[in-house]
């Protein structure tokens, strides 16, 4: 019967087999360095709150203000009537943090990648990904009706040669730091094979934004790059910002023809006024505290030498994502399982996340955390080596 589940239950036990099934956990705090996960309290280190801002009092505080006055919901899109001047005022700030002329504000990460990709190529286009991409990207590659081609990762010289002349639009998209691995993309050497080929060049700095960079602008500031060498940059506001909701901030072009043709823009309802405002103070605070940024790579740098002493795997990352690769997912549930008991939480990653072989440990970093936490971390992996 076409309306029979069954084969869906094969196909769920063979993910348990192959040790890629995946569960929730219920977590019964606020983000933080310790979380209350199914009922235990547990050291947080796989969360994205960069910055310890998901929590921070002003941030809430904003949030709370916001909501008294604009309400809970935006009540539809920002084309209809769910543009508030929070919203406005948020983009307006977001485009003048990133350097650029505008910034718009997509609802998740996810519908602004798909969404900014099928509005700038389409059939008789290219897109060229870097095949480390994140699934949000390289979805939005395939959905676009682009071709689609694949280079090898963060290999600038494989890029130029798939690069093609004459053959439409050619639209080169990277992550900026790229979530698994924790590396940085070789923006400057993209940035020359994206102009001798008349290409366009999209970054989504999702991991970057907030702890890389002089202000915090990411891996683009790093790299001393302009709105003319990236023309399309994407970030998302759940990460280093501490609440929720995208953004691409480039031209008045760019973000002109996205109004008129991302249909994750046009046909989602805004993200609340209320998450806006939180976001406004968040920024503010992720400018000024310049000390979060300089601490969290104070811990980063604790783990990696710690880590190298007891011969983990680590992955060449500066960032606050530290992969461990194991190899196997069983080796690697495993080891998160262990941890979990000795009171520390960490994600095991595995296929189709990362490739066959390279299932890992992927721990992340907080400017919550302190020194002693992570020797604590360290003695932990050190039992279960």
């Amino acid at each position: 019967m076409r309306g029979n589940f069954s084969t869906l239950s094969a196909e769920l036990q063979q993910l348990k087999q192959q040790n890629l099934y995946r569960s929730r956990r219920l977590v019964d705090t606020p983000q933080g360095v310790h979380s209350q996960v199914d009922g235990v309290l547990k050291l947080n280190f796989c969360s994205n709150d960069y910055l310890g801002l998901a929590n921070h009092p002003e941030v809430v505080r904003a949030f709370q203000a916001a909501a008294s006055q604009w309400g809970v919901g935006s009540g539809s899109a920002h084309l209809v009537c769910g543009h508030t001047r929070e919203h406005h005022a948020l983009e307006e700030e977001l485009a003048d943090f990133t350097g650029r002329d505008r910034a718009l504000l997509f609802s998740t990460g996810y519908m602004a990648n798909t969404g900014i990709i099928a509005a700038l190529v389409g059939r008789g286009d290219t897109v060229l990904e870097d095949r480390l991409n994140h699934a949000s990207l390289l979805d939005g590659g395939l959905l676009s009706g682009a071709r689609f081609r694949r280079y090898a990762h963060a290999d600038s010289a494989h890029l130029q040669r798939t690069l093609l002349a004459g053959q439409g639009r050619q639209l080169i998209v990277t992550d900026g730091v790229f979530s698994m691995d924790g590396d940085c993309a070789p923006l400057s050497s993209l940035v020359i094979a994206a102009k001798a080929h008349d290409a366009w060049l999209m970054v989504d700095d999702a991991h970057g934004f907030g702890v890389l960079g002089a202000t915090g602008a990411g891996v683009v500031e790093c790299a001393g790059l302009s709105q003319q060498d990236v023309p399309v940059l994407v970030g998302t506001l759940g990460k280093a910002f501490g609440t929720s909701g995208a953004f691409v901030a480039g031209s008045e072009l760019l973000i002109e023809t996205l109004i008129q043709k991302a249909r994750p823009y046009i046909y989602t309802t805004a993200m609340p006024a209320a998450i806006a405002a939180a976001t406004r103070v968040s920024l503010r605070l992720l400018i000024a505290e310049n000390w979060r940024r300089d601490k969290l790579a104070q811990l980063v740098q604790q783990f990696r030498q710690g880590a190298t002493q007891l011969g983990l795997q680590l992955m060449p990352s500066l960032s606050p994502i530290q992969p461990i690769v194991v190899g196997s997912s069983q080796q690697a549930l495993w080891m998160s399982e262990q941890l979990l008991q000795r009171g520390f939480l960490v994600s095991a990653i595995r296929p189709p996340t990362v490739p066959q072989g390279s299932a890992r440990l992927r721990i992340t970093f907080s400017a919550a955390h302190d020194a002693s936490q992570v020797t604590q971390l360290l003695a932990a992996l050190q039992q279960i080596q």
